[in-house]
């Protein structure tokens, strides 16, 4: 069965999406369609990226991935065919695709140039639909990635976030993403974390340690996610409320020298 993902700053209050599935749909209606995401925030490319990354590798070997955030279109930057060994990734030349160029072992990008598999008339304002979607879909129905435009030897991407150690042997990372709990999702990996006892420090309040449950304080917690992520978090509440936290915020780890007294 073949399967074609969506992701996009589109919402679900105006009919973009439907509009992509109809043109994907007209094409091969036998495919399955899946919703990754679809609250994206306006224009935010990096967000995009990184929820594509987290979401990628557990679809089947040859899922086709469209990503439309594109605050370019209508512009001159390019439409883009990634080919991986486990998946396609259609999505305007911008960053987005940032992550999976990083982890790729190899690829082959293709500008998208040939006009004949897309919607006619092609809209400056919705390439998504009249672009990403029909290519898609005639990618789904065997048309080798070859055909859909000319060979390029690289894409824009943007540098992946990695914390850093900054003063007092302390690691500096950031919000890359806030859920729709509130949970404050980071670029510090759980191999990143020092050993031993540690401090999480965000906008001035501090976490003492890490839990195992979003259930295991009545307070600011701090737990490793399901991306494997250091997230902070509040039981039945909202850390990015609480703590009015945004994306790119700082949050600092480190280990609690006075855990260690005594030893």
């Amino acid at each position: 069965m073949d399967i074609i993902t969506l992701t996009t700053d589109f919402g679900l209050d105006d009919p973009y999406v439907a509009a992509m599935k109809g043109a994907i749909l007209s094409i091969n209606p036998r495919l399955t369609i899946v919703d990754i995401c679809h609250t994206i925030e306006p224009q935010n490319i990096a967000q995009a990226a990184f929820i594509l990354s987290t979401t990628y590798h557990y679809f089947p070997e040859g899922t086709i991935h469209i990503v439309v955030v594109d605050p370019g279109v209508g512009t001159e930057r390019q439409a883009v065919l990634l080919v991986t060994p486990s998946a396609f990734f259609l999505a305007p030349d911008n960053g987005v695709l940032s992550y999976i160029v990083e982890e790729a072992s190899e690829l082959e990008a293709i500008a998208l140039t040939n006009p004949h598999f897309w919607h006619s008339p092609i809209s400056d304002t919705f390439h998504g639909r009249d672009i990403f979607a029909p290519v898609a879909a005639h990618l789904s129905l065997g048309v080798p990635p070859h055909e859909f435009g000319d060979p390029i030897s690289s894409i824009f991407t943007f540098p992946i976030p990695q914390p850093r150690i900054g003063e007092d042997e302390v690691l500096v990372g950031h919000i890359l993403h806030i859920d729709r709990f509130g949970n404050l999702i980071t670029d510090i990996k759980r191999d990143d974390l020092p050993r031993g006892r540690l401090f999480i420090e965000i906008r001035g309040h501090i976490v003492d340690g890490l839990s195992y449950s979003y259930d295991e304080s009545d307070e600011l917690l701090a737990i490793i996610g399901s991306s494997e992520r250091l997230e902070v978090s509040v039981k039945n509440s909202s850390a990015a409320r609480f703590l009015r936290a945004k994306m790119g915020d700082e949050v600092k780890v480190g280990i609690n020298k006075s855990s260690m007294k005594g030893r």
